[in-house]
């Protein structure tokens, strides 16, 4: 499989768009990268919008970047919640530092303005928060990916093929 040997963090809090956490969990796990879902605490259940249960493997104070080959977070109104958790964005900060894949989708992009990784970087999202990215020094551009070196981002859930093909490609290619 094309992602033997990966290992990859979603983040988890309430709220999150449950395609955007459950699409590239199963996508990953079908080319064979170890997914670990990745909340503020281990084994605490978190619901989606939708009410969608999702329980994290392990708190984000257990995860180094230096173990993981990427970080994703999915969108809804978790990366607000996630945001507020110092090992959450250190988590993100960490990985984007040591050149790991860190991906965001939707809100998503919220936890990258948080962890002060898109200063001069071309990103994409959900509409809403096109000023907050801005703001956060980001160039901001409406397009269903965009990946910019190590940071790859898309703006809803209709975008998650192409979010997925470039995380997979991307991690593919640094193997």
């Amino acid at each position: 499989m094309k992602l033997d040997g990966r290992r990859v963090a979603v983040l988890v809090e309430d709220l999150y768009e449950n395609l955007e956490l459950w699409y590239p969990v199963l996508r990953l796990r079908e080319e064979g990268a170890e997914v670990l879902i990745v909340g503020p605490k281990a084994d605490e259940t978190y619901k989606s919008k939708e009410g969608y249960s999702a329980k994290a493997d392990k708190s984000a104070d257990e995860v180094s970047a230096d173990e993981i080959d990427a970080v994703i977070v999915p969108g809804g109104y978790a990366p607000d919640r996630m945001r507020r958790h110092q090992s959450m964005v250190k988590l993100v900060r960490e990985a984007f530092e040591k050149g790991k894949v860190v991906a965001a989708i939707c809100h998503g992009g919220w936890m990258l303005a948080e962890a002060d990784i898109i200063r001069g970087r071309t990103v994409t999202s959900f509409f809403a928060i096109k000023t907050d990215l801005i703001n956060a020094g980001a160039n901001w551009v409406d397009q269903e990916v965009v990946r910019d070196g190590n940071i790859i981002t898309s703006r809803v859930p209709k975008d998650l093929p192409a979010f997925m093909k470039a995380i997979i490609e991307t991690l593919t290619e640094r193997k």
